[in-house]
């Protein structure tokens, strides 16, 4: 028998303080039902803090205002198109219907606001439904004085914008080109106006993620619903085949706290679990180059396969070519798609369109099989003509890299390909021939070999002024950079299995009762695939939002 005490009562029970769980308790206090929210960490908001903050649902009121020309039949040949058969036609329609729902739920309990990002294209824009103009909305800035005393406990930023400056995703893209074209200069004026008046006024201005977070967490305060901190999750309470509960750590001491109507698992996926990403993905894996959460251990997957539930898609990650530095993995997402820089394996050959969904890059640098990694080690090769252009990894055009780059055997610099070739052990010949291929590429604006800047995708983050390819730049300005780059992630992908209203199914199939799993808990409704930014959170939000109405309409909540 459990040594656990007996603790409180409520309706729900949500494990989790990421997106998905607070939706879902926002949800739920909506329907009249009682919520408690137990967070593993010292802080809320898990790897949703840390994010861009995009949320992907398509035809919610935001696009519609914003004049963005979508239909659900679009959205659903979209989703058809890119996922198949990987997530069932259930799920798929469950998260484009109840997704402009939960937006609206959103917008009306908590203090956020959101706008459409214009041109931040859907990642498969050619595909049939694909959108070029994007179906993405992120968090307006917010002044986190909304959450009083309580914002002291926000989790931080994977990156924090210098001096706490109101960067949203709109002008990211524009920052990368400062030293290229007048709307980086005008995006740098109008992020630091923003500043100085929020300042002015007594703001504390936050986008993104950290915009996100707080928004939900401020609905919870208004709607009265507790967040337990540094609550790790233990055990399940199963009473006569239901889940009826949970057994937490809190205070110090075990807790049984009832859910006399449901428990929704939405704490993370498993990427800082050494053993389990062995267990299931391939090598190289490890801890090390992931940006999720690092209380995202699996415990929740764990505890719900420990109950019965079946796991799916454990071997694939929301992926992104990460550079290892010396502070912590950076997720690359403009450095390898701005013209003049390339991606090469171990036999120095470029193998993937370097501008790429970030999923399938990295699915590229493994190939395919389950054999060892076909494309690692994985270099970008870049010029100084690149440096002098463009932002990287946070630093400005033409600044020197950080010696503890060199040092670390993340960055290396060469006078000519072939010394840079032999400086990373590539064959020399090789690396001088797939960059005079590439070269000859840039200039005539097209690539015969891997149509890097065919897709209307492949130019979000590009330079619209390098011509006639905003996404293709030859190497040809001495010195000559190699940039490690390795299997990084956002988080995991794989967890519990989930029907349309997001309940834990066994391996035959079967809800388990009282049971409910959304965000990186579950198996992913992107499946292998990612339909665009926001493509993460979006969904967990939506499923989050599910669970909380099967839990009220199941069990008489009110609405």
């Amino acid at each position: 028998m459990s040594s656990a005490e007996s603790g409180p009562e409520y309706d729900v029970v949500v494990v989790g303080s990421g997106a998905a769980g607070m939706t879902a308790a926002l949800t739920a206090a909506a329907r009249g039902l009682s919520a408690l929210v137990v967070e593993k960490a010292g802080r809320f908001g898990g790897s949703t803090a840390r994010s861009g903050g995009a949320v992907w649902a398509p035809g919610n009121e935001v696009l519609r205002a914003a004049g963005v020309p979508d239909s659900p039949e679009a959205a659903t040949r979209y989703l058809t198109d890119i996922i198949g058969e990987d997530v069932t036609e259930r799920r798929r329609a469950a998260v484009l219907a109840a997704g402009p729902e939960m937006v609206a739920l959103v917008r009306a309990k908590t203090p956020l606001d959101f706008r459409h990002v214009p041109g931040y294209s859907d990642y498969y824009p050619e595909a049939d439904g694909g959108l070029a103009i994007g179906r993405s909305i992120e968090p307006r800035p917010l002044d986190g004085h909304v959450l009083g005393a309580e914002l002291a406990n926000l989790n931080p930023p994977y990156l924090p914008a210098p001096k706490g400056l109101p960067v949203t995703a709109a002008h990211y893209k524009w920052l990368n080109l400062i030293a290229r074209h007048p709307r980086g200069v005008v995006s740098a004026f109008l992020v630091g106006a923003r500043w100085a008046w929020g300042r002015l006024r007594g703001q504390h201005l936050l986008t993104m993620g950290q915009a996100l977070a707080t928004g939900l967490r401020a609905g919870l305060q208004r709607a009265g619903v507790p967040v337990w901190l540094d609550t790790p999750l233990r055990e399940l309470v199963i009473t006569d085949g239901v889940v009826t509960g949970v057994e937490v750590e809190h205070e110090g001491k075990p807790v049984r706290v009832t859910a006399r109507r449901g428990v929704l698992l939405a704490a993370g996926g498993f990427e800082h679990n050494e053993t389990m990403r062995k267990q299931y993905q391939r090598e190289p894996i490890g801890t090390g180059w992931t940006v999720g959460a690092k209380e995202n251990t699996g415990d929740a997957i764990t505890v719900g396969q420990r109950a019965g539930g079946a796991l799916e898609l454990m071997d694939d990650a929301w992926w992104g070519p990460s550079i290892p530095l010396t502070g912590g993995p950076y997720f690359c997402l403009a450095e390898r798609t701005l013209p003049g820089g390339m991606m090469v394996n171990g036999k120095g050959e470029r193998f993937v369109n370097e501008a790429a969904p970030y999923v399938d890059a990295v699915h590229a640098m493994y190939g395919d099989g389950d054999g060892p990694a076909v494309n690692m080690p994985t270099w970008m090769i870049i010029d100084q003509r690149y440096r002098n252009r463009y932002m990287f990894c946070g630093m400005s055009p033409r600044q020197k890299f950080p010696g503890r780059w060199y040092r670390a055997g993340v960055v290396f610099r060469a006078g000519t390909l072939a010394e840079l070739a032999e400086k990373i052990e590539l064959p020399a010949g090789a690396l001088e021939s797939t960059v005079e291929k590439f070269n000859g590429f840039a200039d005539t604006g097209k690539d015969t070999d891997f149509h890097r800047g065919d897709s209307a995708y492949d130019h979000y983050y590009g330079d619209p002024r390098n011509r006639p390819n905003p996404s293709l730049g030859a190497l040809r300005t001495a010195p000559f950079y190699a940039i490690r780059m390795v299997p990084g992630d956002l988080g995991t992908k794989g967890g519990l299995r989930t029907d349309d209203r997001a309940r834990v199914l066994t391996a035959e199939g079967t809800p388990i009762p009282g049971l409910y799993a959304a965000g990186n808990t579950s198996a992913a409704v992107m499946g292998h695939t990612y339909a665009g930014a926001g493509a993460t959170i979006g969904p967990a939000m939506t499923f989050g939002y599910l669970a909380a109405l099967d839990i009220a309409a199941r069990t008489g909540g009110t609405a």
